[in-house]
């Protein structure tokens, strides 16, 4: 069965975006977010990111569709046409996985980058293995949080490319933190 990981940035209330974008403004954990989801030990793989339209249009435009991966947008209203040729869409997060199964030997890693329901149904999934979680420790405006992270998630340690401890950009405190949901 092909698996999924979660990655996210959440602050001290719980929240991922304001107005369709970040409240905050962190350089690298964008980019820990672009290496990690890019990173892959067999070049004749790709790597799938899975998210929701309203996340998808959050993306810049410049920056759409995420480069170096294969993006695949949940939504059962948008169609095709709407959007640029490579960007898949499937109306459900397991429609999804099932076709994106037929394509396993081509896929090494799929990741879940949001929005919140996207995140719930995910983190229900038999599928979910990991959640890469950026603990943000301030509290910003926001209006779309993360969902509680359920019981059967245990902290386990990161792996090498994960930077250790707290880190600190424009005076913004954060962690790197790794879950993984125990069967």
């Amino acid at each position: 069965m092909l698996r999924f990981n979660l990655i996210v940035a959440v602050c001290e209330n719980s929240g991922i975006g304001l107005k369709g974008d970040l409240p905050w403004r962190i350089r690298s954990e964008l980019k820990y977010f672009s290496n990690t989801t890019k990173r892959r030990l067999d070049s004749s793989k790709r790597n799938v990111v899975i998210m929701g339209r309203k996340t998808y249009f959050g993306v810049p435009p410049s920056k759409r569709p995420l480069p170096d991966r294969v993006n695949v947008i949940l939504s059962s209203t948008l169609k095709s046409n709407e959007l640029p040729n490579e960007v898949l869409i499937y109306s459900s997060l397991e429609g999804a996985m099932q076709e994106l199964e037929k394509q396993k030997d081509q896929i090494e890693n799929v990741w879940i980058v949001g929005g919140s329901s996207v995140y719930a149904e995910s983190m229900a999934s038999p599928r979910c293995h990991r959640l890469y979680l950026t603990k943000i420790y301030a509290e910003f405006e926001c209006d779309t949080f993360f969902p509680k992270i359920p019981e059967s998630f245990r902290e386990v340690s990161p792996d090498k490319d994960t930077p250790p401890g707290i880190q600190e950009e424009n005076g913004l405190k954060y962690e790197y933190k790794v879950f993984e949901k125990q069967e």
